[in-house]
């Protein structure tokens, strides 16, 4: 009896210790993600015939989704955004502060919220279906986009085709390819990451 009772308790109090160590490395890994959107967002590769540079920023998103999932990986978004915003480099072409938010790619930044929670969505449910995830990132992307592509329009003062030509349909076959490298390696990153005891 007095045994079981002991062995109980230490059961109870290991299992206390490990969800405290995934919970420091759960958030470890936010910033960790977070740091490396830091280094992918500012490198853009600028387009000659319009306003909106190639980024790697979505790239960033999609492997954090796999990594971290939809609540965790947005937060980690959050953070960077946040950190773009308070004046430092981190976004496209080592630009920073809130006049970039409110510049003509302004509405990229804030569609990559909403990119984050509905592609961090389809990746938690359907983990295992290459489909419904790469199905997620599409219409996480779509919506990113709609954003962005209505606040161009608005700031460069073109209407919505013009805007779409612009920051969206050039970037189409790119974004596709990133999404394919997020769903055959964000997996086995992840898998990796749960072996070793990183995330629960």
């Amino acid at each position: 009896m007095v045994g079981d009772h002991v062995n109980t308790s230490k059961n109870l109090i290991d299992r206390e210790e490990e969800k405290g160590r995934i919970k420091t490395a759960t958030l470890a890994l936010i910033g960790l993600m977070a740091a490396i959107t830091c280094i992918m967002g500012p490198l853009s590769i600028p387009l000659p015939f319009n306003l909106v540079p190639i980024s790697l920023t979505n790239l960033a998103i999609y492997f954090t989704m796999y990594i971290l999932g939809m609540k965790k990986g947005t937060i980690s978004y959050c953070i960077y955004l946040l950190i773009g915003l308070v004046g430092l480099p981190v976004f496209s072409a080592f630009t920073g502060g809130p006049g970039k938010l409110l510049g003509p790619t302004g509405g990229y930044l804030i569609g990559f919220i909403f990119l984050a929670l509905i592609s961090g969505f389809f990746i938690d449910k359907w983990s295992n279906n290459m489909f419904l995830c790469m199905v997620g990132m599409i219409i996480g992307t779509i919506v990113c986009y709609m954003f962005g592509t209505i606040w161009l329009a608005y700031q460069a003062h073109m209407n919505f085709v013009a805007a779409l030509w612009a920051g969206v349909i050039p970037f189409i076959p790119g974004d596709l390819i990133k999404m394919i490298m997020a769903m055959l390696l964000g997996p086995q990153i992840r898998n990796r990451l749960k072996k070793a005891g990183v995330i629960g």
